[in-house]
């Protein structure tokens, strides 16, 4: 969305999934019928790449469309002010129902203080200056989501090494495990649950990843990386990913002691 509107280029992505999804295609198929790489066609789908017309025509005939994303692409999104694809990882936040989230590094960008948030774009002096002031402003702006009209359902388990790794300083570590206790507590479609140290080895070490369940039902998962983000819909990787979401689960703190934890942490950084 722009200003509040759908543009011509966030409607183009989400018809684009549709017409693959309609017909019980993977992500992997549509790539083998048009002759281009799975993460293409997933960084499309995101709106993390730009699709060419070329593209595009590949996928009109393929899905025998009659060149209905060609001509879109030509005549519709070329009007738009802001393109989807400027945008990355944000379309699946905003168009998701349910967010299952686990994050054994970083508290999840949705949950993240500005404090928190900056000094992650600032580490190691990789960013320069304003491109870390232009995540941050983008980071910030995405939490809008959780107070919209129609806020998805989050359920996010960290691991406990989340909220004991200095990021910042020892007040922005304080002020962030506090934000995460009074968001857990106060809003009513999200719960933070953490897995304690005492739990060991469990699958869920393996990396951070998101499970979504999107407004038209269809389900996705998204891994992030240094690189761009990467989505998958496969149903043996949904599977497995939901095998590893179970196991975290069954690591994890209830709600309230997580809360309690959470405070403990918080206290201890003050």
């Amino acid at each position: 969305m722009a200003d509040g509107r759908t543009t011509a280029a966030a409607f183009l992505v989400a018809e684009l999934r549709r017409a693959r999804v309609r017909p019980g295609w993977s992500q992997d198929e549509l790539a083998r019928a048009v002759n281009y790489s799975a993460s293409m066609v997933s960084a499309v789908e995101l709106g993390q790449q730009a699709p060419t017309t070329k593209y595009l025509e590949l996928v009109d005939r393929a899905l025998d469309t009659d060149g209905l994303f060609t001509r879109m692409l030509t005549d519709l999104v070329s009007l738009d002010r802001a393109q989807v694809w400027l945008r990355g990882g944000s379309a699946i936040e905003r168009q998701a129902k349910t967010l299952r989230w686990y994050e054994p590094l970083h508290v999840p960008g949705l949950f993240q203080t500005e404090a928190y948030a900056r000094a992650v774009f600032e580490a190691g002096g990789l960013l320069e200056p304003d491109e870390a002031e232009r995540r941050l402003a983008d980071r910030m702006q995405r939490q809008d989501v959780l107070y919209g009209d129609q806020p998805p359902r989050i359920v996010a388990v960290l691991d406990e090494a989340v909220l004991k790794r200095a990021v910042g300083t020892r007040k922005t570590m304080c002020d962030q495990a506090l934000h995460l206790a009074r968001l857990t507590t106060e809003h009513p479609k999200v719960r933070l649950l953490v897995v304690p140290r005492s739990a060991g080895e469990y699958p869920g070490l393996g990396g951070p990843f998101i499970l979504a369940t999107l407004t038209d039902g269809s389900e996705l998962a998204y891994l992030d990386t240094h690189v761009r983000g990467q989505e998958l819909d496969a149903p043996a990787d949904l599977l497995r990913l939901q095998r590893v979401w179970e196991t975290v689960l069954g690591e994890a703190l209830p709600p309230q002691e997580s809360i309690e934890l959470m405070r403990e942490v918080a206290e201890s950084w003050s």
